[in-house]
Formats: C-alpha cells, sequence, structure tokens
C-alpha cells in the first residue's frame, strides 16, 4: 500500500515538475529536481523483499547523484562529466539488474531478438556518427556510455522475449525510452539547440524511470495494483 500511495505521489509531483519546466520555471524546478528520484527509491524501499532489490536501489541512487551532479553542468564541463559518469553506473546495475531477472536462456522470436540487436547497433552507430564531430576530447566517455546504454536496452529486449506481461513491455519500453533520453540530451548539448529541450528529456527521462521500476515490481509481485 505504501509503495502505491508513494509511486502516485512520484506522478502527481512529476507533473508538476513538468509543468513547471514547460513554463520556463528554472529557478523552481532547480530546486526541485533533486527530489523527483527519491519518491522512486522510497517507493522500492517500502517494497515487499526481492533478490534483484539492492541493485534497483543502487540504479536509482546513481540517477538521483548524477541528476543532482548535472544541476551545475553549466558552471563547468567537470560536473557534466561527473553527471554522465554517475548516469553510466546507473545504467550499469540497470544491466546488472535485468540480467539478475533472467532466468532463461532465450529460445523463442530469435528473429524478432535478432532484428532487435541489429537496430540497437544501428542505433549506436548512428548517434556517434551524429555527434562524432562535435565530441572532440569527449569522443571515448560519449563512445563508452552510448554502448553502456546499448547493452542495457539489449538486455532489457532479452528479457521483454523471457519475462511474464505486462512487466516485460513496461520494462522494456521504460529501457527504450531512457535511451531516448538520454539520445535527446546528447544531441541538445552536442548538435543542435532543441525546442522545449528541458521538457522533452525530463519526460522521457521519468517516464523511462517509472515503467523500469514498475516492471520490476510487477515482475516481482504479481499482485501489486499500480497505475
Amino acid at each position: 500500500m505504501k509503495t502505491t500511495i508513494i509511486l502516485k505521489s512520484f506522478i502527481a509531483f512529476s507533473i508538476f515538475y513538468l509543468i513547471l519546466t514547460l513554463l520556463g520555471r528554472d529557478d523552481i524546478t532547480s530546486f526541485l529536481k533533486p527530489f523527483l528520484i527519491p519518491f522512486l527509491i522510497v517507493a522500492v524501499y517500502f517494497h515487499d523483499n526481492f533478490k534483484s532489490k539492492k541493485i534497483l536501489l543502487i540504479a536509482l541512487v546513481f540517477s538521483w547523484i548524477g541528476d543532482i551532479i548535472l544541476l551545475f553542468s553549466n558552471k563547468a564541463e567537470i560536473y557534466f562529466m561527473g553527471g554522465l559518469f554517475a548516469f553510466l553506473l546507473s545504467h550499469i546495475f540497470f544491466i546488472l539488474l535485468f540480467n539478475k531477472q533472467l532466468k532463461m536462456y532465450l529460445k523463442k522470436s530469435k528473429i524478432i531478438y535478432w532484428i532487435g540487436i541489429t537496430a540497437i547497433i544501428v542505433y549506436l552507430i548512428a548517434i556517434m556518427l551524429i555527434l562524432m564531430p562535435n565530441l572532440g576530447e569527449l569522443i571515448l566517455p560519449v563512445f563508452i556510455y552510448a554502448m553502456t546504454i546499448s547493452i542495457m536496452l539489449l538486455f532489457a529486449l532479452k528479457g521483454f522475449m523471457n519475462w511474464e506481461k505486462p512487466a516485460n513491455t513496461y520494462i522494456f519500453i521504460g529501457a527504450l525510452i531512457f535511451v531516448a533520453s538520454d539520445s535527446l540530451l546528447a544531441f541538445d548539448k552536442f548538435y543542435a539547440l532543441l525546442q522545449y529541450s528541458s521538457f522533452l528529456i525530463m519526460l522521457t527521462y521519468l517516464l523511462a524511470q517509472y515503467l523500469i521500476v514498475i516492471g520490476i515490481l510487477k515482475l516481482n509481485k504479481k499482485k501489486l495494483q499500480i497505475l
């Protein structure tokens, strides 16, 4: 019950935050941003114990740390790099989380699986080709990060082919949207400024985190009633 209430509070708080972002109230959103992910952390904490619970909590904590560090990214490049590193660790723990949830090797729908792998590889190549001319010394860390989120999406895809419904759909769509959010951020920073970039990046980011958390919780407790 506590988890459900906290998750609903996260939705309400996120909508309020996104409205302020859309209105350009950076003075308020910069203060509120550090309070977003803690809703999910607390929701997971109060959920019944399951084997991968600690891994999910660690992934969320690193995302939270990344959120805080990136608040100062306009002051110096080191803050952007710090935020990037925090989210890199977050994605690594999401990979470990998805791998921990996998209970069997892929046996069905191999064609769809390999189509998915091909699409992920095409994405990785395309995003690097687009960003490369403007990356400078950041080319290696950005490539490592892009590779990591691609692997995270790959594990989510493998889970989609194995996990029970609807949890598999929540997690896969969440991972896919997470990649989209990171791509929007990279495109806005290194290629061309996007209109409403802050709103779009945070909308996809919050939705991605929510869907992954909901999916993992549903995967570990069938009777959980969550919107």
